[in-house]
């Protein structure tokens, strides 16, 4: 006869507690992909993918061998498909970008390459260290780094 009125006072306390878990959730997800290695890019490009359908906004940080992801006339690695899903990095990452997330290459990369913000892809700008650092200080984003 007890465990009836203790399941209602459980259920209520859930109930309340509800908005305090939601919350909790990141509103933003920013990642930042450093690695050469195909299949560590595409698995940030997949984290920030499934992060961003939880209602995550997306920001991307494209630096050293990662910022190759962005070039035009980028490496084979990525651009090749990758298992169990045949997408490449680059493939991911400008679905990430059109889903609405901000991409960017590290402010250091084309000085470093010699090159100009026209080998870049559409919509790929260079990330302003200031803004950059605001976005990783934010409280209420999560940090990735690949």
């Amino acid at each position: 006869m007890r465990l009836i009125p203790t399941l209602a006072l459980c259920a209520t306390a859930l109930t309340a507690a509800l908005p305090a878990v939601a919350d909790d959730a990141p509103g933003k997800v920013v990642t930042i992909i450093t690695s050469a290695d195909a299949q560590t890019q595409l698995m940030g490009m997949v984290l920030t993918m499934q992060s961003m359908k939880t209602g995550a906004s997306g920001h991307m940080l494209l630096c050293g061998p990662g910022g190759d992801i962005a070039l035009k006339d980028a490496p084979e690695s990525a651009t090749a498909a990758q298992p169990p899903m045949g997408m490449s990095p680059q493939g991911l990452m400008q679905k990430i970008r059109e889903a609405g997330a901000t991409v960017e290459v590290c402010a250091i990369y084309l000085p470093g390459k010699g090159a100009e913000a026209d080998v870049l892809l559409d919509g790929i700008t260079v990330a302003k260290p200031p803004a950059m650092a605001a976005a990783l200080m934010d409280p209420d984003a999560r940090v990735l780094s690949f």
